[in-house]
């Protein structure tokens, strides 16, 4: 099992599945990536504000907003963020939406070569007979 930011996968069981199958999943899983250029990573927060003008509808429980907000957490004690001006909110989501499919599809991608890997160290171990082989 692993968690991707909002989300806990279930990892496939992969060794049961043919080597040619292997390949041609990961190959697939490669053609779905979205393109690299359109990812943003983060969470995007829409927040209502109060300006601290006594005399503002705010201070009478109108507040002014919504105003958008992208917060990324760069490590356990340390975030960032920016506002997002309204035109760019679909933007933002689409490429917050593409980190996860990114994100999603390279787990996917690393089970299998792991896979792969651990079916090409079996087979250097047993040799092309398929009889272990003596080192």
């Amino acid at each position: 099992m692993y968690h991707s930011d909002s989300q806990v996968h279930e990892r496939e069981d992969l060794s049961k599945l043919p080597i040619l199958a292997l390949r041609r999943r990961r190959e697939g899983l490669t053609k779905l990536l979205p393109p690299l250029g359109e990812i943003l990573r983060g969470s995007l927060m829409e927040r209502y504000l109060t300006c601290g003008n006594p005399n503002c509808k705010c201070t009478r429980g109108e507040r002014h907003g919504p105003v958008w907000y992208l917060s990324v957490t760069l490590d356990q004690s340390h975030r960032t963020g920016c506002t997002v001006p309204a035109g760019q909110v679909e933007q933002v989501r689409s490429w917050i939406d593409n980190y996860q499919r990114a994100k999603d599809s390279l787990e996917k991608i690393s089970d299998i070569n792991r896979e792969l890997l651990r079916r090409m160290k079996k087979a250097d171990k047993t040799g092309k007979s398929g009889k272990r082989t003596r080192k």
